[in-house]
């Protein structure tokens, strides 16, 4: 992953990403198969391709969405993107100032306090110290964690969890916010908090990758879409029809034929 200045309106481009995972598999070991391969020195290895050739672009000031079942490769593409993890083939470039609101739990330490988990993610984001400490207070208020900003974050409860991921990652002056099923954290009063923010991201020009199952999101929130199946980008193109191909696709099954319409 690289990030240059874009001559063009490009934000994120995403070009032929391919990621593999290979992982141990042995179903119901017994004490001589695994002597025999350990003598063997052999493994049953298993690749999964999470990604397969995926390709599109990003614009500035776009919201775009990412819509697919469970193992379509939403969360590997949004980590890739972030830079977590590293594709296999292809690249991505970023333009701009990166900030990422990804499951709960990523890009925090939970030993440390909130406050040092904000600090933290500033530096993560390229911020100064004197940056960061200039939108501490701003950030704590938002979050409304109170004395708990002093306390490990492995005293939170899952809630309080994600309005500081979201008030950390949201406060941190982003080009482009990557977003993975993070907009449901929090209770009603944050939930209404958290969409006049976005809101207000979304009109300060700022770039968008937003994952989430709540297809309403999707709608809402975004101006172009994309649809993962098996890690391979099935359709590009305005939510209602994206949305629409895909709830489609979900009431007839898991079909290639099917796919092949589409």
């Amino acid at each position: 992953m690289s990030s240059l200045s874009a001559s063009d309106d490009v934000a994120i481009r995403i070009q032929n990403v391919h990621v593999t995972f290979r992982v141990n598999v042995q179903r119901n070991p017994t004490l001589k198969s695994t002597l025999v391969r350990m003598g063997r020195r052999q493994q049953n290895v298993r690749e999964i391709k999470a990604l397969q050739g995926v390709s599109f672009d990003v614009h500035k000031g776009q919201v775009m969405g990412v819509v697919g079942a469970n193992g379509a490769g939403k969360s590997t593409l949004m980590r890739t993107v972030a830079g977590i993890l590293a594709p296999n083939e292809g690249r991505i470039d970023i333009y701009g100032r990166v900030s990422t609101l990804l499951a709960l739990g990523v890009g925090f330490n939970s030993a440390l306090s909130g406050k040092e988990n904000v600090v933290l993610g500033g530096l993560a984001a390229g911020l100064t110290r004197k940056e960061i400490a200039a939108k501490y207070e701003e950030i704590t208020e938002f979050a409304e964690l109170g004395d708990f900003m002093e306390l490990p974050m492995k005293t939170y409860s899952s809630g309080m969890f994600s309005r500081l991921a979201f008030a950390v990652a949201v406060h941190m002056d982003p080009d482009i916010l990557i977003i993975d099923e993070a907009l449901s954290a929090g209770d009603a009063h944050f939930k209404k908090k958290a969409a006049v923010k976005m809101k207000q991201v979304v009109d300060d020009a700022g770039t968008m990758l937003v994952v989430s199952h709540a297809l309403g999101v999707i709608k809402e929130m975004c101006d172009e879409a994309v649809w993962l199946h098996h890690g391979r980008l099935i359709r590009q193109g305005k939510p209602d029809e994206i949305i629409e191909a895909y709830t489609n696709f979900l009431n007839v099954g898991d079909d290639a034929l099917v796919l092949e319409d589409f």
